[in-house]
């Protein structure tokens, strides 16, 4: 049985249902306590938890909380945003559907959790609602999404710098990308990862070592897009936990060790049809990369805001030491067929099933970012250009930092911000995302990542590295 069936109750009745039988599963399952969990504005995992003798209690009410929390970096520096201040409560509200017990955690389970008012309506920083808000949206349009985040992450030891200064994360091995001695030097560990992943109900499509020191790859399958953001909530909190508990440290910051190959989350994307019987949106076997025009209009939406965009799928300081020319991590807004220079990726199908498995793959994506922003502005940017019916141009499949300056001109390969502030200042005038993001979030969100580009301006690469890799 799928220990996570499904994500969002849709009536009381349901989810009634699903309290009563999360009760009774962590009874069975002599759960301690219950984490409830959410993602903030600064990328953080946060929450708080309930004995198992509150809960099923406090899965009716959820958790008190302050407001300001959504106003709190991932330096825990709590900045001045109106309506997060030290006066007003939400509640931490969890989904029961999504409850889990914790394999590397005995004892506990999870939640994924909405911050709702007290009296249970949706708060306007919450940044789950704001997904499920897009999920509506693109329904209304006639279409569902199904998402994947594709993280890479650094295996290692936390240690002290020999020179005195902030701790640093020497990674686990030093083998080749792909090599059989990276499989070899972290087998122990995957396989406990992989048997705690699979026992809170994700698929595990790939396993393999990358081409960074210690660095790892594992692939989610696909699922809904709410299920998918939750999917990577869940995991993130598994590669670390599956890790303290061996005494290692497992990290997934775009750029843990600098001068190693940075970690990326690529975001895959695709729609299907409601109106033609959940049909795939994006296939068409008559074109020659076999792709719809619904799909080419998705990619014009997202070239169209992928500056602003990345400012929440690349959401640290540290994300921009990652995405850079010849990085294979995408700078430029460019899209091509299995191009992966280009910041939107056409994949190819695969012959099993070539209609269900064309997706769109956004690379300048990484796991600082807050999932559910992460994912809901991507699929709000993608309806904007099948709305308008935006086209992309011509796929560009050579590396544009092989072009002359001419030359990605005349293919419309304009650079990718190459700073959070660049980004942020993108965001700060991209009308369509922030009316999607509401007047609250949008003004916690800035608020949240300015300070953080004030935080981290003067500092070296090994206090940047230091605060990012014990953090994500």
């Amino acid at each position: 049985m799928d220990p996570y069936p499904h994500a969002g109750p849709a009536s009381d009745a349901a989810r009634q249902q699903a309290i009563a039988a999360a009760a009774a599963r962590a009874e069975s399952a002599g759960i301690s306590l219950a984490w409830f969990l959410y993602a903030d504005h600064g990328g953080i995992i946060r929450g708080k938890s309930a004995s198992a003798a509150t809960l099923p209690a406090r899965m009716e009410t959820g958790i008190g909380h302050t407001v300001a929390m959504m106003a709190m970096s991932m330096l825990d520096h709590l900045q001045p945003v109106a309506g997060m201040g030290p006066v007003g409560e939400v509640r931490i509200m969890p989904d029961p559907a999504t409850f889990v017990p914790l394999p590397y955690a005995p004892g506990a389970a999870a939640m994924l959790a909405d911050l709702v008012h007290p009296d249970g309506q949706p708060w306007d920083a919450c940044a789950r609602t704001y997904l499920k808000q897009a999920i509506a949206e693109l329904a209304s349009q006639g279409y569902a999404a199904t998402a994947a985040f594709e993280p890479e992450f650094t295996l290692g030891r936390r240690e002290a710098s020999p020179d005195s200064g902030p701790d640093r994360l020497a990674p686990n091995d030093d083998s080749l990308c792909y090599s059989a001695t990276g499989f070899h030097l972290a087998h122990d560990y995957t396989a406990d990862l992989l048997q705690g992943l699979q026992a809170q109900g994700m698929v595990v499509e790939h396993y393999y070592p990358e081409l960074g020191h210690g660095q790892q790859e594992v692939s989610i399958r696909h699922a809904p897009a709410l299920r998918a953001a939750d999917n990577h909530v869940l995991f993130r909190e598994t590669v670390r936990g599956t890790a303290f508990r061996r005494g290692m440290w497992a990290s997934l910051a775009p750029k843990p060790i600098a001068d190693q190959a940075g970690n990326g989350a690529h975001l895959h994307i695709s729609l299907t049809d409601l109106g033609n019987g959940g049909q795939p949106a994006f296939y068409d076997p008559g074109d020659r990369y076999q792709l719809s025009q619904t799909g080419y209009h998705f990619i014009g939406g997202l070239l169209a805001h992928l500056p602003a965009l990345t400012a929440l799928t690349c959401g640290s300081v540290n994300s921009y030491r990652r995405l850079a020319p010849q990085m294979w991590s995408s700078a430029y807004t460019i899209y091509g067929m299995d191009n992966r220079e280009a910041a939107i990726r056409i994949c190819s199908p695969m012959r099993d099933d070539p209609a269900a498995s064309v997706n769109l793959e956004i690379k300048p994506s990484d796991s600082s970012a807050n999932p559910y922003l992460a994912l809901g502005a991507a699929i709000q940017a993608g309806l904007d250009g099948i709305r308008r019916k935006l086209d992309p141009g011509e796929a560009v499949n050579v590396d544009p930092a092989t072009l002359s300056d001419a030359g990605r001109l005349a293919v419309g390969a304009h650079r990718l911000p190459a700073s959070l502030a660049e980004a942020l200042d993108a965001l700060a005038t991209d009308d369509l995302l922030l009316a999607s993001l509401g007047n609250l979030r949008r003004r916690a969100y800035l608020a949240v990542k300015r300070s953080e580009v004030a935080a981290f301006a003067g500092t070296d690469a090994s206090y940047e590295c230091f605060e990012h890799f014990t953090k994500f």
